[in-house]
């Protein structure tokens, strides 16, 4: 079984892509072929075995990102259709899709699931120097999810005025515009200096949760990997 729809992958145009605004974003639906899209959803990983990650402080006053969390490492017992997938993603074809789109020679990824309940927010926030960009895959579909619930990502608008290292909230942007996150869906950024988004409040019933899996697109530049690194340290000073 093929996961990806390589055909639709490879006629996403970069032109239309990188000239997108506030920054680079695509929300297509399909990128993943029906048949893999059913496989995954019905196999996703139990919360069971997933980190709880709430009330962590964040930069700047940030309001935290409460969330269970499952982090992909090489021996992460998994269904036989996500080990399937993971290696699709894992591919030369996948990376140079994704470098074609974000104009870059070379990147490097890796994987998490992000399973988010009733209450739970990601509050607006620029992505770290480190990352290059995000791929997320939404996984609520009409049989488990309303879309009065949320669960959509928002793309923000600022025109400049924040710093990336700030805590504006969802109303003083200049503009909002949320992506489709039910089904077959998947949201496509590359990070720019002011790349803001973020998920408003989740008003779903206990015991529901909105279930993304997230390809986390990193630079390969190892300056920018040092400098990564120096800043959780409180170290750096470029």
């Amino acid at each position: 079984m093929h996961y990806l729809d390589w055909a639709k992958l490879a006629a996403l145009d970069p032109e239309a892509y990188q000239a997108r605004k506030p920054f680079p974003w695509l929300n297509p639906e399909g990128l993943l072929t029906a048949e893999g899209y059913e496989a995954l959803y019905l196999n996703l990983p139990d919360v069971s075995r997933f980190k709880r990650e709430f009330g962590v402080d964040r930069t700047a006053g940030q309001r935290p990102h409460d969330r269970y969390t499952l982090q992909y490492r090489s021996d992460t017992p998994l269904p036989g259709p996500w080990r399937e997938f993971l290696e699709e993603l894992k591919s030369e074809c996948y990376k140079h899709a994704l470098c074609r789109l974000a104009g870059v020679r070379n990147l490097e990824l890796n994987f998490h699931w992000h399973y988010t309940p009733n209450g739970c927010s990601v509050s607006p926030h620029c992505d770290s120097t480190r990352k290059l960009g995000s791929h997320i895959f939404y996984f609520n579909t009409e049989k488990d999810w309303k879309p009065e619930w949320g669960g959509e990502t928002v793309v923000l608008d600022d025109h400049g005025r924040f710093d990336a290292k700030s805590a504006p909230t969802f109303d003083e942007f200049d503009s909002a515009e949320a992506s489709v996150a039910l089904g077959n869906h998947s949201l496509l950024f590359t990070r720019r200096g002011n790349s803001w988004h973020g998920v408003r409040e989740i008003r779903c019933p206990d015991g529901d949760m909105r279930r993304v899996f997230i390809v986390v697109i990193n630079r390969a530049d190892p300056l920018t990997r040092l400098r990564a690194v120096l800043s959780r340290k409180g170290l750096e000073r470029y």
